[in-house]
């Protein structure tokens, strides 16, 4: 049994006052030398006690050796003894026994000498206290006796017991069992099972392949060694398990159930009581075992099988001070099964009960309290399973009363019509006499000024004539000693702000005051606080800021800033607050509880119920709506036209049949509009027959005898039901009746209506209406469109083509002859593919209307290229004309031109650059291209020339940024860097350079 008590210190201090000779000297040298005492000693605790060891007989170690720790701190350090078996040991020179501070080292061991039960000892100058018990035992597994077993025969189906009967031992063992030969070892299952208590095994039900010889065999855990038994056959013996088992708190206890029968039994555990099992507990069905880690009392009770133990919590004793002369009462009790038993020790020596002394049901009573009492004493319980030790100190205490350690308050101070405590606390012992002065006299009570039995004094309803210098004088028969301190009374803190009411509108900003009068040598600490919460200032989102004295400003009031502000102002002897209702005016928040109460194709009625107001009434409610297809929410026309605050209903009109809808409503007041209240749940609207038909109905192209009628489909929206489709009406220009074609489907945009007696480019009319399940719609108005075309029977005539540059072709030809015959022409396609490609890589350029000539862009230089021209409409294109080739023209010059210089003079600027030399397969240079503007963004102005100078009038009070390309037959060449000539100011006279030198290389002016 193991009990977790505190250590509690006794102590004495008597001997600090010994050679006192007079009441002055007596209080001086007892409390000099109890600090001392105090600081320097120090009782004993342990730190570290002894466990029990199990010691392996057959080790094969060469020292044989165990080591008992303990340890325990005190001052004065303490000194060790250990006992066995109750008998002191004494580590002599040559013995095998030797102590190390306080461990007990014992070598060569023996196990007929060395087992037993050791105990640690640990005395001081206050005493001696006793450890725990520790046994020391030796693991040890002799061979099994019986060398054979006789067999008995098993009927198939019944159940058997195989007995173990484990050899001598000492320490824990586990079981296995062989079947016929090692390593076929049995393995556990419902059928099987082996007892880790008794070593048997069990099998519930026996079958033929069960027939063999069965060895048992033994390991010791501590020792590892391993013995086996003679075989056993499979006699028939009925199964016993223990009634009652004695557990150890705080234990892992397992208990093994099996049964024996056919068919094989299922185990299952339960408590007798009902209570269910804990988490704790690990119930493996399969091996039968229930394992309760950490037995605790509350597991104690009637299992099936059944286990019952219970291990107790206790109390302890608790050290005490005492003075001289009292009385002492230490309690000490244990719970446990058995009942424990009790004696007490002082000093490690058993405590004979005296006339002053008494020990009943574990309590022990010390009258008329000597110094001779002064020490270390242990309550003992203890029953069969082991002892549990309690420590406790009995400080007896003789000290004159001492000032040192609690002197009275320097200053006291209390406001004018308060009440002030001051404490008088010496430390003294036996407790004297407490007496007041008041200056030089004595202090006397009245209603006001009274001194408590404890010795305090306490001031009641303070006034200025309380201020002065207080003394508390103590006495007892060891010396007298005073301390003095000086009570002063303050006016009273006042706060001048009244209580108020505050209103205010969201946005707005605002001051809450906080004014008092004060005693003007207090310092003065305001604190506020938000519906009782401490408010941080810097905190909030910076709503909140100190302002001046004690005030507060709220900035951009927001709704969740109402309610009760409260200002508290605290002084050394007093404080005070005061509280302030803040109500913040709002748009009103979201109405509630939106419904559809009634729908129609085109109608929705509405009802709802307000949100708060917010300080201000609702004025008026909005009602917006949103369906699959609006861009977010839009308001909608409502009866009324304005719905004013009272009103809770409304009805929306103008909406979209067979559409579905969510409505919310919006509520405002004087101070703004409010949130949305939530959606509404979809509501769908009535269908309808269609009223919209399709827009651009409009037609033509196709193939031969086919007329194609186009329009663009009619938004869900306003198909107004399901099963929507088109209508398609057409008849020959000039013609009386219509024909008609359904087209079922609502995302249709296209009908086509084919026939051989059609023909080409045929003027017809058509007109396009809607229907749905509910009815059919209006048709939309009459168009004219026409029937397909044939494709141009002719090719262009006189095709031409010439290089206009390295990347540009002219193409120019004979235009076919333009009219509205069944064969019209609306442009021509451009051919075009290099000499080097196949026909069928050919790019493609198209003409609008009659032109009879297009440039073609983006072509290689001095590349050659095949070119036809063909006329199209919407049948398809004509066919193509002669083809024609046509080689490009060299590339420009690849090289810029370089070494620019630039000077200035008379409002001019003189530009001058090196000849660019054009290579062997780049056409020649004709001439340059100089491009100026006077800043970045704008269109630059272009000047051209045939030589490598140019003169530009300019004013010279802007910036110009300036590049200069070289051309020829083959377009543009490459540009040189662009120059940037800053801006000059004042007027230029002669010939003058700025920023550079007359003649500037590239290289010295700004480059960009």
């Amino acid at each position: 049994m193991t009990l977790l008590w505190k250590l509690l210190v006794l102590q004495s201090l008597i001997e600090c006052l010994a050679e006192i000779e007079t009441p002055q000297t007596r209080q001086h040298s007892s409390s000099l030398q109890l600090s001392n005492f105090e600081s320097l000693l120090q009782s004993l605790a342990f730190t570290k006690q002894p466990g029990s060891i199990v010691f392996p007989v057959d080790s094969q170690e060469s020292n044989r050796e165990v080591m008992f720790s303990c340890e325990a701190q005190g001052s004065p350090p303490p000194l060790y003894r250990w006992k066995l078996n109750g008998t002191a040991i004494t580590p002599k020179s040559g013995s095998h026994y030797s102590l190390s501070g306080g461990n007990l080292r014992i070598s060569h061991l023996n196990k007929d000498q060395d087992a037993g039960t050791y105990q640690c000892l640990a005395s001081n100058s206050f005493g001696t206290i006793v450890s725990r018990e520790a046994s020391l035992t030796f693991a040890y597994l002799e061979n099994f006796k019986t060398h054979r077993r006789s067999s008995v025969s098993v009927r198939e189906g019944q159940g058997v017991v195989l007995l173990c009967g484990p050899p001598s031992h000492s320490g824990d063992l586990t079981f296995t069992w062989i079947f016929n030969e090692y390593p076929s070892f049995v393995k556990q299952d419902t059928r099987r099972f082996i007892s880790q208590e008794t070593g048997n095994l069990y099998i519930a039900k026996v079958e033929p392949s069960d027939v063999g010889n069965y060895t048992c065999v033994v390991t010791n855990t501590v020792t590892k060694t391993r013995v086996q038994g003679p075989p056993a056959p499979l006699p028939k013996i009925e199964v016993q398990f223990p009634e009652i088992v004695h557990v150890a708190k705080g234990s892992t206890v397992k208990l093994e159930c099996f049964a024996l029968g056919n068919p094989v039994p299922s185990i299952n555990w339960r408590r007798g009581d009902g209570i269910p099992f804990s988490r704790k507990v690990d119930v493996r069905k399969a091996s039968g075992v229930l394992e309760i880690p950490y037995f605790q009392q509350e597991d104690a009770g009637t299992y099936e099988c059944v286990a019952e133990n219970s291990r107790g919590k206790n109390t302890k004793p608790q050290g005490v001070q005492k003075a001289i002369d009292d009385s002492l009462v230490w309690e000490c009790k244990a719970t446990g099964k058995p009942k424990p038993s009790y004696r007490w020790m002082k000093n490690g020596e058993n405590l004979e009960p005296l006339e002053r002394v008494q020990v009943a049901n574990g309590a022990l009573s010390i009258s008329r309290l000597t110094l001779s009492d002064i020490g270390m004493y242990q309550c003992v319980a203890g029953n069969k399973h082991g002892e549990v030790y309690s420590n406790a100190e009995l400080r007896v205490i003789a000290v004159a009363p001492d000032f040192s350690q609690n002197q009275l308050r320097s200053h006291s101070m209390v406001k004018e019509g308060g009440d002030v405590l001051i404490e008088c606390q010496p430390k003294m012992s036996p407790w004297g006499v407490i007496s007041w002065r008041k200056g030089s006299e004595a202090l006397r009570e009245s209603n006001r000024v009274s001194i408590l039995d404890n010795g305090n004094l306490r001031i009641q309803n303070a006034t200025k004539a309380d201020a002065g210098l207080y003394t508390c004088v103590a006495r007892n028969q060891f010396g007298v000693a005073s301390s003095s301190g000086t009570v002063m009374v303050k006016e009273p803190t006042v706060i001048t702000t009244p209580p108020s009411t505050l209103d205010v509108t969201v946005g707005e900003s605002i001051v809450l005051p906080c004014q008092v009068n004060h005693d003007p040598s207090l310092e003065l600490k305001f604190t506020w606080f938000f519906n009782e919460q401490l408010i941080h200032f810097g905190n909030h989102g910076g709503y909140f800021e100190k302002h001046s004295a004690g005030d507060i400003m709220i900035r951009n009031i927001q709704l969740r800033h109402a309610g009760k502000y409260t200002c508290a102002v605290q002084t050394k002897v007093d404080s005070i607050s005061i509280a302030a209702d803040l109500v913040v005016r709002g748009p009103p928040g979201p109405p509630t509880s939106i419904h559809v109460e009634e729908i129609s194709d085109t109608t929705a009625s509405l009802s709802w119920r307000p949100g708060p107001d917010n300080h201000s009434p609702i004025t008026t409610y909005t009602i917006q709506a949103r369906t699959p297809f609006s861009l977010g929410w839009q308001a909608v026309t409502t009866v009324p036209e304005v719905v004013g605050g009272r009103r809770l209903t409304a009805t929306v009109i103008d909406l979209s049949p067979w559409v579905e809808y969510e409505f919310r409503v919006l509520a405002s007041n004087a101070v703004g509009t409010g949130e949305p209240s939530r959606p509404s749940k979809q509501a769908r609207t009535k269908e309808t027959s269609p009223k919209v038909t399709p827009a651009n109905v409009s037609g033509g192209g196709g193939s031969r005898s086919e007329l194609v009628i186009t329009w663009e489909p009619v938004p869900e929206e306003l198909q107004n039901g399901p099963g929507f489709g088109y209508v398609v009406a057409f008849r020959p220009y000039g013609a009386t009746g219509w024909m008609q074609a359904a087209v079922p489907l609502p995302e249709a945009s296209r009908y086509v209506f084919k026939n051989e007696s059609i023909q080409p480019f045929s003027q017809f009319q058509a007109k396009v209406g809607v229907y749905n399940n509910e009815g059919e719609g209006p048709f939309g108005e009459v168009v004219t469109v026409y029937s397909a075309e044939e494709e141009p029977g002719r090719a262009p005539t006189r095709t031409r083509a010439r290089s206009l540059s390295a990347y540009d072709i002219e193409v120019s030809w004979k235009a076919l002859p333009w009219n509205t015959s069944r064969r019209r022409v609306l442009g021509y396609e451009l051919r075009y593919w290099e000499k080097t490609a196949p026909e069928e890589a050919a790019s493609v350029q198209r003409t609008v209307g009659n032109q009879t000539s297009a440039i073609i862009r983006g072509v290689k230089g001095s590349s050659t290229y095949y070119v036809s021209v063909r006329a199209y409409n919407t049948a398809g294109v004509g066919p193509p004309s002669a083809t024609v080739n046509v080689t490009t023209k060299k590339p420009p010059p690849s090289q810029p031109p370089v070494k620019v210089m630039w000077n200035t003079s008379d409002s001019k600027i003189i530009l001058n650059w090196e000849q660019v030399k054009a290579l062997e397969n780049e056409s020649e240079v004709t001439g340059y291209r100089v491009l100026y503007k006077c800043n970045r963004h704008s269109r630059p102005t272009v000047m051209e020339t045939n030589t490598t100078s140019v003169e530009l009038s300019l004013p010279m009070d802007e910036e110009y940024f300036i590049q200069i390309k070289p051309f020829g037959e083959g377009g543009e060449g490459s540009s040189s860097r662009q120059i940037t000539i800053p801006r000059i100011a004042g007027k230029v006279e002669g010939n003058s350079v700025h920023g550079a030198n007359l003649h500037t290389d590239l290289t010295d002016v700004s480059v960009v």
